[in-house]
């Protein structure tokens, strides 16, 4: 974990909610000098803080209104099929998020799609396919009650 001061706190606080801000903005709302501020930025760029910068797309109105969330359970839990479903995860677009998580199945799975019968092609032509696969178990998300939120900084 890297130490930053407050001032490091301000810049990332406001760059979650605002990431086209100017620097010229960005150090004014923090009150440092705009050369203070860019230096600064640089360095929370190098350091790997900020790891990029992105739009935020309505999936809606892109033609994904389906979020799916998917518990994995594999067949072994064992380096070789962790590495592979991983390495098979990394290279299916459809999957927006996976995370290896502990408890009574290996894997959760966020992808989003168009509707349900577009789910169900996913699902037999992408994830169960996917290497090690044993069971799934899939929720659909009748509401996101909150998403994209900052981290409490």
């Amino acid at each position: 974990m890297q130490k930053i001061d407050q001032t490091d706190r301000a810049i990332l606080a406001v760059l979650q909610r605002e990431g086209r801000i100017t620097n010229l903005e960005l150090a004014d709302r923090i009150g440092l000098s705009p050369t203070a501020t860019s230096e600064r930025m640089r360095r929370l760029l190098k350091d790997g803080l900020v790891t990029g910068f992105g739009a935020r797309l309505d999936p809606q109105q892109l033609g994904f209104g389906l979020l799916v969330f998917v518990e994995v359970l594999l067949d072994k839990t064992t380096p070789d099929v962790f590495d592979r479903f991983a390495a098979a995860v990394n290279r299916a677009p459809e999957v927006l998020e996976c995370h290896m998580v502990a408890g009574g199945f290996d894997y959760l799975v966020k992808t989003r799609v168009r509707d349900m019968a577009a789910y169900r092609t996913f699902l037999g032509t992408v994830l169960l396919g996917l290497p090690g696969v044993r069971e799934t178990r899939t929720y659909a998300v009748m509401e996101e009650v909150k998403s994209d939120a900052p981290l409490p900084l």
